[in-house]
């Protein structure tokens, strides 16, 4: 097997004809500016090309598709490995679909709670026991001890009557003794009943006695048999046992409760599935809520999903709703030790090995505040892909090739340690791992660097280094290898802004984990909200904070996470939250359309001579509406082809070849350029190609202030990354005339971002913060957090055991507080740049 992967003329976007060689079973990291051709070379070129090897060794049946997975513009690829790509795309929206769910966790505690779950009475909660008669006779053997032994088979069980025709069936029948209501009768006496009360009529099919339970013979064992038999069959599938005249024992042939009566279905793990109308609560089909779109709790299984015979089965005195309840940690303590009896053990033993290995890979990429219930939908991008880390390293892959998009997003400092250990654990089993990161520790833990740049867009795409890591940390021209070296390092602030008196005032916040907390947010300064993940910090700023005073202010926001009060609205005239969202779910939207610089722009064409000569509104130059964009693309300049077992691969257009307009519309030229040409030009040439066109030049300024310079004006939302379409939404808010007053959220903004880019955000946040404004920034990166002006850290841990406000200051302040995982890290970073 070859020891390389060789790549030869490798062109796909903006990479520039590079030929390089990868070690295999080695971590590799690219990095690079953004925009320079990471994600191009790592999985538009070589992941991409390992799919489509893949997919041309199938079936014919899946090889008809193959015309659809294009070739990457490259020359050639030696020595790959089936390739495998975790990025940061969120799971399937699908309400049913759980951490449990996604990881199979689900599905094995599912066949456990099957095979050895002990079922309850829906109706008293006591236990019910599915036996064989073998297994009945044994249970009587060993709980008689020598005792004499009745056997009785309930023939009526709590109800209404005076059996007068029973009792003479049952004396005709030959049976001498019935005990009802628990006295024992002779049938040949009278016995009355009361016709209004209700009543328990047991026949005594057998009477054995001390002696012949002390020394139990085969023939004892098969009158036993036959007993149990007879008992049964008047009491449907029940009977009990009365030892020594004073203690009784319910045994059952199926999951009934001799008390009430109560049946259980067959219990096989269907039972424990809400995606089956055999498991699924009849109330909400298994959705937990009122309806899809509901928030609100179903009322018949109070968001349980299950039907209550499901819930009813526990396996160490909890239901399988009380396990997925749990968070990661949590869940793995309770399973492995859980009591179970020797017969149990042996059944669970390697369901229980699976569950737990799952758990701890889980724990071993920084997600156990997680529980097991959370829908997949409200996952982080971060957190998704560290999920489908966690199921990949289950799987036990040998001689794979993994390609990551940055899975240190999410996490804090403290469990970069883990997931790295992880990704090395994945290469030492065998298997190449390419991972596009930015994350420093993560860089230095590769074995293999490979730096694209040295700008973005046009002006990256070229091979800055290719190396081992010890070598590439020492290269002169690597932009990377200058800040590992601290040659080059994000400057922490002279002066820090003193705290004023004017700030948001959060009182009693109690929403999620978060602990009836008290946090003051200062106004008109650079605040971040730090803690490891889980800690609280989204609920405190988005939940809390953000909805609050979005509802307050502009009437928007959604329902607001729970709080005493949020105070100190008056000093704000608005709040905006910064995230990382689409800008637009097509390909017609671009950074144009949502930055406002593309109605100036048609409006541009449509006053040129030529457009107004053939009558042309702005409206010819929309590629939203028709009249002048190609109908075959409907303006999208690709089509959509749906590969079934794949996903969606879009192709150009073979109409308009890309270009998302017919021919008469792209005649019309400003300035020299059509629409289509305009599109392509790159924010930093649009810069000066609009310089005599104040309304669009802003916009484009704005969004090359904050690194987009190597975007293309159209380039459609859907190629952009998170930290791009949050870059783009910040250009429009620095396109605003009137700044000042407003409060600026941001969630990991550093994502996807180098070293460099983050210098130039900090930068344009620090601006906005000098206009008056105030930026609330919740963050890991430490070069963010070590430039802020105060830090609210919360913690200690995840999930349940976070939520508590931990330390609040500058950074000089929570880098001395013990306490806090955050202040230990900044200390080091703080201490590093005194030194240079």
């Amino acid at each position: 097997m070859q020891e390389h992967i060789r790549i030869k003329g490798a062109r796909e976007h903006n990479l520039k004809d590079i030929s390089l060689e990868l070690p295999r079973n080695k971590m590799i990291c690219i990095t690079g500016l953004s925009g320079s051709g990471k994600s191009s070379l790592a999985f538009d070129t070589i992941f991409a090309e390992g799919q489509r090897r893949y997919v041309e060794s199938l079936s014919a049946y899946a090889r008809q598709f193959l015309g659809q997975l294009q070739k990457p513009d490259v020359d050639e690829i030696e020595g790959l490995s089936p390739a495998i790509s975790i990025d940061q795309k969120a799971h399937s929206r699908n309400p049913r679909s759980t951490v449990a769910t996604i990881t199979e966790v689900y599905d094995y505690l599912r066949v456990l709670y099957a095979r050895i779950g002990q079922p309850h009475c829906v109706v008293c909660q006591k236990p019910i026991q599915k036996l064989t008669v073998d297994e009945m006779v044994d249970v009587i053997i060993d709980e008689a001890k020598g005792e004499k032994v009745i056997l009785l088979g309930p023939a009526v069980r709590g109800r209404k009557g005076e059996y007068y025709q029973l009792l003479y069936d049952l004396y005709n029948s030959g049976f001498a003794k019935v005990r009802v209501d628990g006295k024992i009768h002779n049938l040949s006496e009278q016995i009355t009943l009361s016709r209004y009360g209700k009543h328990t009529i047991e026949v005594v099919v057998d009477t054995l006695t001390a002696a012949e339970m002390t020394t139990v013979s085969k023939e004892t064992r098969q009158r036993l048999s036959e007993g149990i038999e007879t008992c049964l069959e008047y009491g449907k599938d029940v009977m009990t046992v009365l030892f020594g005249g004073k203690r009784e024992r319910l045994l059952s042939s199926k999951f009934s409760c001799p008390d009430d009566e109560f049946s259980f279905p067959e219990i096989e793990p269907r039972l424990f599935s809400f995606n089956s109308p055999y498991g699924a609560c009849p109330g909400c089909d298994g959705l937990g809520t009122e309806s899809l779109f509901s928030e609100s709790v179903c009322p018949v299984c109070n968001g349980k999903r299950l039907r209550p015979e499901g819930l009813h089965v526990w396996v160490g005195g909890k239901s399988i709703v009380e396990v997925t309840r749990m968070n990661i940690d949590d869940a793995q303590a309770f399973l492995s030790k859980v009591t179970l009896d020797k017969k149990s053990a042996k059944i669970a033993e390697n369901i229980l090995r699976e569950i737990n290995n799952r758990l701890q890979f889980m724990l071993n990429v920084g997600i156990e505040y997680l529980t097991l219930d959370r829908r997949a939908g409200t996952l982080s991008g971060g957190e998704a892909q560290r999920i489908r880390l966690a199921s990949q390293i289950g799987s036990r892959l040998v001689g794979a090739m993994y390609v990551l998009d940055e899975p240190t997003i999410g996490l804090h400092q403290r469990d970069n340690d883990k997931l790295i250990a992880t990704l090395q654990e994945l290469r030492d089993i065998g298997n190449t791992i390419i991972v596009v990161e930015h994350d420093e520790d993560t860089i230095l833990a590769a074995d293999w660097m490979v730096e694209l740049g040295p700008g973005a867009g046009i002006h990256g795409g070229e091979l800055i280094v290719s190396a081992e890591m010890a070598e590439a940390i020492d290269h002169p021209t690597s932009l990377t290898a200058a800040y590992l070296r601290g040659d080059v390092e994000i400057p922490v602030p002279d002066e820090r802004r003193a705290i004023g008196r004017d700030v948001i005032k959060i009182r009693g916040a109690s929403a999620n984990n978060l602990k009836n907390i008290d946090v003051d947010i200062p106004l008109r300064r650079f605040v971040c909200v730090t803690g490891v993940s889980g800690s609280g910090k989204s609920t405190l700023v988005e939940d809390v904070m953000y909805k609050h005073l979005a509802k307050k202010l502009q009437g928007t926001g959604g329902r607001p996470g729970k709080a005493t009060a949020v105070l100190g609205t008056e000093y704000l005239d608005r709040i905006e939250m910064i995230d990382q969202s689409p800008i637009g779910r097509t390909p017609r939207s671009n950074p144009a359309t949502y930055t406002g610089a593309w109605t100036p722009i048609r409006e541009l064409l449509a006053s040129v001579e030529e457009a107004r000569y053939r009558g042309y509104k702005p409206g010819r130059f929309s590629f939203n509406t028709p009249g002048g964009r190609c109908e075959n693309c409907q303006g999208n300049g690709q089509i959509g082809i749906e590969m079934h077992f794949l996903p969606t691969v879009y192709v150009p257009c073979d109409v308009c070849h890309g270009k998302r307009f017919d021919r008469e519309t792209l005649e019309v030229e400003w300035n020299g350029k059509n629409v289509q040409q305009i599109l392509g030009l790159t924010i930093d040439e649009g810069v000066e190609f609009f310089k005599e066109v104040p309304i669009v030049h802003d916009r484009m300024l704005g969004m090359q202030s904050v690194g987009l310079g190597y975007l293309t004006i159209g380039q459609p939302a859907t190629t952009l990354s998170g930290g791009e379409a949050q870059r783009v939404k910040l250009a429009k808010e620095l396109s605003k005339r009137h700044l000042g007053r407003v409060m600026y959220v941001f969630d990991e903004p550093t994502t996807g971002l180098h070293f460099e880019d983050i210098k130039q955000l900090l930068e344009v946040m620090h601006r906005l913060v000098e206009k008056g404004n105030t930026v609330v920034v919740i963050e890991h990166n430490l070069d963010v957090i070590k430039t802020a002006d105060w830090v609210i850290d919360l913690g200690p841990e995840g999930g349940y055991r976070g939520g508590t406000l931990l330390a609040e200051g500058t950074p000089e302040e929570i880098a001395r507080m013990p306490r806090s995982y955050t202040g230990q890290y900044l200390k080091k970073t703080l201490k590093k740049h005194a030194k240079g």
